[in-house]
């Protein structure tokens, strides 16, 4: 019976052989540029990363925000990012 140390992703298990494999390519080294190239993730909104901020909405505000991201086909983060532009754009 051979030794396995779980399974993968796709349910193929890890057998001592691939342990091996992975602890060679480790001692090799990595190459950390193709290792970057690879990450997913969401790409970048502007010239440097985007924050997340918090606002409270009361129920009929969310509601119709809701109401009017689904009727234009969009996020309700992109609804809301379109009222500020619009917002500070108007003063």
């Amino acid at each position: 019976m051979r030794k396995t140390h779980g399974t993968k992703a796709d349910g193929t298990d890890i057998t001592d052989e691939m342990v091996e494999d992975m602890a060679d390519e480790a001692e090799r080294g990595y190459d950390v540029g193709k290792i970057l190239q690879r990450r997913g993730g969401r790409p970048p909104m502007g010239s440097a990363a985007s924050s997340v901020e918090s606002v409270r909405l009361d129920p009929e505000l969310k509601r119709d925000l809701l109401l009017r991201a689904a009727e234009e086909h969009i996020s309700v983060s992109e609804a809301i990012r379109r009222a500020i532009g619009q917002y500070l754009r108007a003063s």
